[in-house]
């Protein structure tokens, strides 16, 4: 099991960076929750710090307060600009009533069903990656970055060609049994894989 051991020595390398960043994600204000989840619909087929630019430069504009069409700022970074800006509208509107909901469930997946299904843009990858951030635990976030090191490590056996709802579910089961197998839970496995990719501990 070589692969193991290599993750547990770039884990032990990383262990307090990730612990640390997982904090970080429990202590956001209010704001910061509404912010993160214009974060993860800008996400899909655009950069993480290409979205994350976005978002400061909404904030500056004050897009909660204001409402101002985003899409000039989104069209400088991100792909399908046009779609985004409308979801990001969408969303701001139904914000609080959907906010209110989703505290009232306790169940992480439940949550992550909630979101996919009231959230216009928002799929299962996104859905996880927003109650990661927001400092939830056990839900995984398959992008291309996670989907290859679970290759790598022999936790599945190939990358899927197509992530369906149903597959997208069976790998995450099986990413849970390999984070039990290994001892290491899978949100810092998850930080672990994305800065093995990226070279840094983001989001």
């Amino acid at each position: 099991m070589k692969e193991n051991l290599n993750i547990k020595e770039e884990y032990s390398k990383r262990k307090l960076e990730i612990i640390e960043r997982l904090k970080d994600f429990k202590k956001l204000n209010e704001k910061d929750l509404f912010y993160e989840l214009c974060f993860c619909l800008l996400t899909p087929q655009s950069k993480a710090k290409n979205a994350d630019y976005c978002i400061k430069e909404m904030k500056k504009n004050k897009f909660l307060e204001t409402g101002a069409d985003p899409t000039s700022i989104l069209k400088q970074k991100i792909r399908f600009h046009n779609n985004k800006g409308k979801y990001l509208l969408e969303m701001r509107v139904k914000y609080t009533k959907l906010k209110d909901e989703l505290i009232k469930i306790k169940d992480n997946k439940e949550k992550k069903e909630f979101l996919v299904k009231n959230v216009k843009g928002i799929g299962l990858k996104e859905a996880a990656h927003y109650l990661r951030n927001t400092g939830h635990e056990n839900l995984a976030i398959l992008d291309r970055h996670i989907l290859k090191n679970l290759v790598k490590v022999n936790a599945i056996n190939e990358l899927p060609k197509t992530l369906t709802k149903k597959k997208y579910l069976e790998i995450e089961e099986k990413f849970l049994e390999f984070s039990a197998k290994i001892g290491i839970p899978m949100d810092h496995l998850d930080l672990l894989f994305w800065s093995l990719e990226t070279g840094e501990i983001f989001k």
